[in-house]
């Protein structure tokens, strides 16, 4: 078994779009009708390309260039306004990702914040997601974050060891991630939750049971937990590193154990939360959103688009180049329409892999079929001791189905793709695994 393939946070992945002719956002207007739409802004700026970094980000750009973004992500904003006003949409979620978006100056936050403020309408008791990393987690910019009203802010530190961010290539080192992680506690944010890496070369459980535990003496709301992956175009790749699958999930296992003997719920492979409720089972597989700047990613009902998945610094500087030059943001250009199929897909995916799971009678309710009968898959998962039928109608994965989901859901993809996904991949010079598929 190959225990770490892909991660599913998302169906169909960035590599499966292809350019578009004759799509416009005007004809999708309805699905963002009302309340409940969540908006999302790229920040692709940072301090410097983490080692093991697939995200579209850019470094060593100052604050023109973050100037000249920003006016993009206002005239963007402008042309959606006028279409999202006609029908009446109201947006539940911000959520500011990157990158790093931090990274801006004081004065570019709160530019920042004026243009999503101005431009688009909120509900009063929306929440507001920021990313944030130690070495750009001032004193100041926080004090601006919490009269913005965030509702949570989210963290890297990956390790608390100096040598393991070494390997990473973190610019951070642990006693700056300890200062920051301090500071930001001080603001009361409703949810702070920080990120580690395991899997590192030179990590051992022991090492990465340290950084958890020195973690819980700050209490953070939530933790994730990611393994290691060494992607195309990432600085691990070019060096040659050499991952250890057997290792990565020994030390998953210590983590995941410790944090939940301290108070931790389990609800995916990655997610742990500090138990104060309980858990609740949220429908994810329709959610509509808006993707602000390049690299913001936008789900309009079957309707997938972003700019084109780049990761090394000459192609993003690229399409950060094209995203500037853009005159007309209404027209889409490149994503993907989702076939029914594909809508089911991302359904199972977006639930069976979070608890509590996959509500099979709000699956039959939805596609008019039984979900086990629609991917015999699901059976051999639970003949194999992945998933349970639980006596609530949630079909979930067991605690070993957990800890395999980078295994298992990449096991979901259709075969088309599949295929697309491999086509980019030769394309950018990527090896590609294909796993055995049986819907």
């Amino acid at each position: 078994m190959k225990l770490y393939i892909q991660y599913m946070y998302s169906y169909p992945h960035k590599t499966a779009y292809r350019p578009l002719k004759g799509v416009y956002l005007r004809d999708y207007a309805s699905v963002l009708a009302g309340k409940g739409h969540g908006l999302y802004l790229h920040i692709p700026f940072c301090q410097s390309k983490c080692g093991y970094c697939n995200l579209f980000s850019v470094t060593g750009l100052g604050q023109e260039a973050a100037d000249r973004y920003l006016t993009a992500v206002e005239r963007q904003s402008s042309q959606y306004q006028e279409i999202l006003t006609s029908v009446g949409t109201e947006f539940s979620e911000l959520v500011i990702g990157g990158g790093t978006p931090l990274y801006l100056t004081v004065q570019q936050l709160e530019r920042m914040f004026h243009i999503v403020t101005c431009y688009f309408r909120f509900s009063e008791n929306r929440s507001l997601v920021v990313e944030t990393a130690p070495n750009q987690t001032t004193r100041e910019k926080l004090e601006l974050l919490k009269q913005a009203g965030v509702s949570r802010i989210s963290m890297g530190i990956q390790s608390f060891s100096d040598k393991e961010l070494s390997v990473l290539g973190r610019q951070h080192n642990a006693e700056k991630a300890r200062q920051a992680f301090a500071l930001i506690k001080t603001y009361d944010f409703p949810c702070v939750n920080v990120d580690f890496i395991y899997g590192i070369p030179g990590q051992t459980a022991a090492s990465l049971l340290e950084s958890l535990k020195e973690a819980l003496q700050f209490e953070p709301e939530e933790i994730f937990l990611y393994p290691l992956y060494v992607k195309h175009g990432a600085r691990m790749e070019r060096e040659g590193v050499v991952l250890e699958p057997e290792t990565a999930f020994a030390q998953y296992q210590a983590a995941s154990s410790f944090l939940r003997g301290n108070g931790y719920r389990q609800d995916s492979m990655r997610r742990f939360v500090r138990q104060t409720t309980a858990r609740a089972f949220s429908e994810c597989g329709f959610g509509t959103s808006i993707g602000l700047g390049c690299g913001g990613r936008s789900y309009l009902g079957k309707l997938h688009f972003c700019s084109p998945y780049a990761i090394t610094r000459s192609d993003c500087l690229a399409r950060l180049k094209d995203y500037e030059n853009t005159a007309d943001f209404m027209e889409i250009t490149h994503g993907i329409i989702l076939s029914e199929e594909e809508i089911k897909r991302r359904y199972v995916i977006r639930h069976l892999l979070i608890r509590p799971g996959l509500e099979l009678e709000r699956y039959q309710e939805l596609f008019g079929e039984d979900v086990l009968d629609a991917f015999s898959l699901l059976r051999a998962w639970i003949e194999q001791g992945y998933a349970v039928l639980e006596e609530n109608g949630f079909l979930s994965l067991t605690e070993a189905g957990l800890g395999v989901s980078d295994y298992l859901g990449p096991q979901l993809i259709s075969p088309a793709v599949d295929q697309a996904m491999h086509e980019w991949e030769v394309i950018h010079g990527q090896t590609h695994d294909t796993v055995s598929r049986k819907p």
